[in-house]
């Protein structure tokens, strides 16, 4: 149904703010509305409202900031307080508030709020960690109920049909391939194919199949990539048929594969905002590989690198002909690309790893590509 034109001028109202009918709309506020607009205000501002400045802002008082994101989460939906949260924190600058429990516990949590969290990590008081964990906990628990059960679900069956068997039993016979690569044998006047060759499904073994590597940049414009490749990371490492290890880095290097069993724990031992040193990430990286036909590497970064630019290339050029699958992505996150380093981007997609940013959601058909030794789904730009 289309809205009746007072309901039309009601949301111009909102939109555009200021006195009843400065902003031209000759429309008043009252009640639920009015205090919508007072929250809507206090955050971007925009004239004045009922006698008030609408563009007064929240101030740095914290019970002033409580009461307004109460307000907030009472007008508006989850996806809007989220934003509104988001844009309070940078425009505001109201992230050092975040530092108080009493403010943690009256946010919406979302992967946002985590970037925020993990890069006070190191100014944060003993008061407020345990906080911050549960904030973060809870974020992650929703994501790992989001990805996890499809993301097993995917790489399980990429690692099946990466180990193809020609001497298949009927209920692992891959009848696509199958029937691709015996066309020649087509029967016109049976309409059918007669296969001389079965092309069939291994299954996945108890042991090792493929190593994983995940090498993440931990530059502040990294925070929500950060965030879901350590979720990503958890969910791998829990399966049996692939070895996964997580670095991640700025100018220096962390190895966080031993704190893989915790995502919270791999998530607080990061330390976002620090440099880029690209290629000696890779350099430890290479170090750790022992099977490279059967080792994927992901790098996720903007790939501003700080480091040595012709020795990242270089490594990235001999690690895939030695067998690596090398997967690069400038975001894993959902909000597209980020600002990145064109020049590096267009090298490495002359090397045969072009660089693109991906959802979370989908991440796993780019593991299983890279598993099973095909294209990328590579997002159009």
């Amino acid at each position: 149904m289309q809205p009746s034109a007072d309901e039309r001028l009601r949301r111009w109202r909102l939109v555009l703010g200021g006195e009843p009918g400065a902003e031209g709309t000759g429309c008043a506020l009252t009640g639920q509305d009015a205090a919508m607009d007072g929250a809507l205000g206090a955050l971007y501002g925009g004239g004045r409202s009922g006698g008030k400045d609408r563009g007064a802002g929240l101030g740095a008082s914290a019970p002033s900031v409580a009461r307004w994101l109460g307000d907030i989460r009472t007008y508006f939906p989850s996806s809007v307080v989220q934003v509104m949260q988001r844009d309070a924190i940078e425009r505001l600058g109201l992230a050092t508030l975040l530092l108080e429990p009493e403010m943690l516990q009256a946010v919406e949590a979302d992967v946002h709020l985590v970037g925020t969290l993990l890069s006070l990590n190191k100014a944060m008081p003993e008061t407020t960690r345990e906080t911050a964990r549960a904030v973060v906990r809870k974020v992650v628990e929703d994501l790992e109920k989001r990805l996890a059960t499809r993301t097993r679900a995917t790489l399980t069956g990429a690692l099946d049909r990466s180990a193809r068997i020609s001497r298949p039993r009927h209920r692992d016979i891959d009848w696509d391939r199958t029937i691709r690569a015996n066309l020649r044998n087509y029967l016109p006047e049976y309409n059918t194919v007669v296969p001389e060759r079965l092309i069939g499904y291994g299954r996945a073994a108890q042991g090792v199949k493929k190593d994983v590597v995940l090498c993440i940049d931990q530059s502040g414009s990294m925070a929500a990539s950060v965030v879901y490749a350590s979720v990503f990371g958890a969910v791998l490492a829990s399966m049996r048929s692939i070895a996964t290890r997580l670095v991640v880095f700025d100018t220096a290097i962390v190895d966080l594969t031993d704190q893989l069993d915790d995502p919270v724990d791999v998530l607080f031992g990061t330390q976002l905002g620090g440099g880029t040193d690209i290629n000696r990430a890779l350099a430890y990286c290479q170090a750790q590989i022992t099977r490279p036909a059967d080792t994927v590497v992901v790098l996720i970064s903007d790939l501003y690198e700080g480091g040595i630019r012709d020795e990242m290339l270089k490594r990235v050029a001999a690690m895939k002909a030695s067998g690596v699958q090398f997967v690069a992505l400038l975001a894993l996150s959902d909000e597209g690309a980020p600002a990145y380093d064109r020049e590096h981007a267009a090298a490495l997609a002359a090397l045969g790893a072009p660089a693109f940013a991906c959802t979370p959601d989908l991440f796993p058909e780019v593991m299983a590509a890279a598993i099973e030794r095909r294209p990328l789904p590579i997002p159009e730009a």
